[in-house]
């Protein structure tokens, strides 16, 4: 790394897009349908879990932060990105990572009487102060230009940890709905041990069946009935409506159910709550805030620094990764001196702050893509010149469900989308009382289909599936579109190095179950980068480490069963493989009957229209 120059890398990336500042506008008013789509896709992406982010605050700090409060940060932080930010397609939000520091910090203070609950959004605006002068350093000296160190090792660790904490909202929300919370009249009906069971039942049917739903809609496009519109309509929109749907499920109540059946959210009013005028009063707070206690804010200042500079840094690398061919300059240093301007306006409102959050940002560019028409028809020209049997002679064919979808894409890069749905998730600030009707079972629900989302293109996640895969089955992960590395590195390297990347990500999820000491989970992220640049090269082979941690995401065409068994045999993928003969009759019989089938002959047709070679002619 050469001199530092202060505001040297602020100055470049405000140079770079400035330059297409009005493209970025224009772009996004030329491209209406696409942007409708991805704004709808990456609202409900963003808002719903910021609304469940505020209803797991509001019990873990008695009421103080609600989801109000959460929705009106995303709402500022968005806009601002959205308008003046660097990387447009960066999604920005409240997180669970800022929600777990939020919970540390506030049991931190409620046991000390110097602040309490009363003085804890005074006491949180001086940790934010704290973080926004440290973030606005980093800027300012160019700390993004170590943004090449946060390889797929870390990133894709990150972004599994993002799902696992998810996937455990998601469980802990399902379990609770079998439970009294603490801030209800446990004596009503509704709570009862019966009516309890009921509604945790219900709302295991509605977290399950928009799970299952929301999974199938967003393959909607591979669908083999319907017409092309309505597959594309319900790919785009399907998730949107299906929240919708299944909310007027959770009304389809028979008999004398009490009222509160299922549970809905119970975030305040903010037409109503006292909480909206109260936050105005928070620096006035802070000169109450003993001098000790705002110079002891520095340490979980000094956390949220760690946790915003990865995260939001890895939130933009993964939103402009190679894959999705993005013409405009990268804006990392710009973007995190925006970032600490913003995270002080959060702490002076009294909002826990926003930062680039996942799997948002990378959905939101992925919602934004298109195959490119150019390569289609290149695409076209070639299969059909050299496989007259191919998908592309056909009459039915449809280029977005029989294309390889690693084709080079195109992105429409604009601004657009992004405000639409900053401006959507204001709006879920006065339609608080409309919001109120989402049964909050549909809430977990959709957090496992978040994590869920943001597995595919996950090699971390597709090594671990291998890992505890059948050897006798793995050489079938060759027979599909597969990574390079299982054709280069030995799969007891893979498997060796799959396992230390778990049981360092376990580490990580095991530490924010640590009350208080649980806030220091970001640090242990950040030790991935020297390890990963001075310890795992002791254990690994370079030219190993290079496949494993490749930035980028190569992939290799599918092998025919024959070659797939050599190469899994001489990597080491396999030890024999399954051809057992009920593994042979499973192959040959249907799913339904068990019956036998007898796969005949394909008839061949003369050039009089006459069918030749078929099984009526054979008898």
């Amino acid at each position: 790394m050469g001199k530092i120059v202060p505001f040297n890398g602020v100055r470049e990336d405000l140079r770079g897009r400035l330059a297409c500042y009005k493209d970025d506008w224009t772009g996004g008013f030329n491209s209406t349908y696409r942007i409708l789509a991805a704004t709808a896709y990456i609202f409900f992406a963003s808002a719903l879990p910021v609304i469940a982010f505020g209803e797991q605050l509001g019990r873990d700090t008695e009421g103080v932060i609600t989801a109000v409060q959460t929705l009106s940060s995303t709402t500022i932080c968005g806009i601002i990105q959205a308008i003046v930010g660097g990387q447009p397609l960066l999604i920005v939000g409240v997180s669970e990572p800022t929600s777990l520091v939020y919970t540390f910090m506030y049991d931190f203070a409620k046991n000390r009487p110097e602040i309490g609950a009363r003085f804890f959004l005074g006491w949180a605006a001086w940790v934010c102060v704290w973080s926004a002068f440290m973030l606005a350093a980093l800027a300012i000296l160019g700390a993004c230009n170590f943004i090449n160190r946060f390889t797929r090792v870390a990133g894709e660790l990150f972004g599994l940890l993002i799902a696992v904490l998810f996937v455990q909202q998601a469980v802990k929300g399902a379990v609770n709905e079998f439970r009294i919370s603490k801030f209800v009249n446990a004596t009503e009906e509704q709570f009862q041990s019966s009516w309890r069971f009921g509604n945790g039942m219900f709302g295991l049917i509605l977290t399950f069946g928009l799970l299952w739903t929301a999974i199938k809609s967003r393959n909607a496009r591979s669908w083999n009935f319907g017409p092309g519109f309505f597959r594309r309509f319900i790919a785009n929109y399907g998730v949107p409506i299906l929240v919708i749907v299944w909310s007027a499920v959770s009304y389809a109540r028979v008999g004398s159910v009490p009222a509160g059946i299922p549970r809905r959210l119970t975030s305040p009013n903010p037409w109503k709550s006292p909480i909206a005028t109260t936050h105005w009063d928070v620096v006035a707070d802070m000169n109450d805030i003993p001098g000790v206690y705002i110079a002891a804010a520095i340490v979980p200042a000094l956390m949220i620094v760690i946790l915003y500079y990865f995260d939001h840094c890895v939130s933009a690398q993964l939103a402009q990764q190679p894959e999705f061919n993005l013409r405009k300059p990268f804006s990392y240093h710009y973007d995190l001196l925006l970032l600490g301007f913003t995270v002080l306006l959060c702490g002076l409102l009294g909002l826990p702050p926003s930062h680039g959050v996942l799997p948002q940002s990378p959905m939101h560019t992925r919602a934004l893509a298109s195959l490119k028409k150019e390569a289609t028809k290149e695409l076209h020209i070639n299969i059909t010149s050299s496989d007259p049997g191919s998908p592309m002679n056909k009459v039915n064919f449809d280029p977005e469900k029989d294309v390889d979808p690693l084709l080079p894409v195109e992105v429409k890069e604009q601004r657009l989308s992004n405000l639409l749905q900053s401006l959507l998730v204001a709006a879920c600030i006065g339609a608080m009382p409309a919001l109120k009707k989402i049964p909050s079972s549909v809430l977990w629900g959709y957090f496992a289909y978040m994590a869920i989302e943001s597995l595919p293109g996950n090699q971390f996640w597709g090594r671990i599936c291998l890992l505890f895969s059948s050897s006798a089955k793995r050489y079938k992960a060759l027979e599909t579109t597969h990574p390079m590395f299982m054709h280069t590195v030995p799969f007891k390297v893979t498997a060796t190095f799959t396992i230390f990347q778990l049981v360092y990500m376990i580490c990580c999820y095991g530490i924010t179950w640590i009350p208080i000491g649980g806030v220091l989970f970001p640090v242990l992220i950040m030790l991935l980068i020297p390890v990963r640049q001075f310890v795992l090269p002791r254990f690994f082979k370079r030219e190993y480490l290079q496949q494993l941690d490749s930035a980028e995401y190569e992939e290799v065409a599918p092998l025919p069963q024959s070659l797939a068994l050599k190469e899994a045999e001489a990597q080491g993928l396999s030890v024999g493989s399954d051809t057992s003969d009920d593994a042979s009759l499973d192959h040959f019989a249907t799913a339904a009957r068990g019956e036998i089938k007898h796969p005949l002959p394909l008839p061949l047709h003369n050039h009089f229209g006459h069918s030749t070679n078929t099984h009526e002619d054979q008898l």
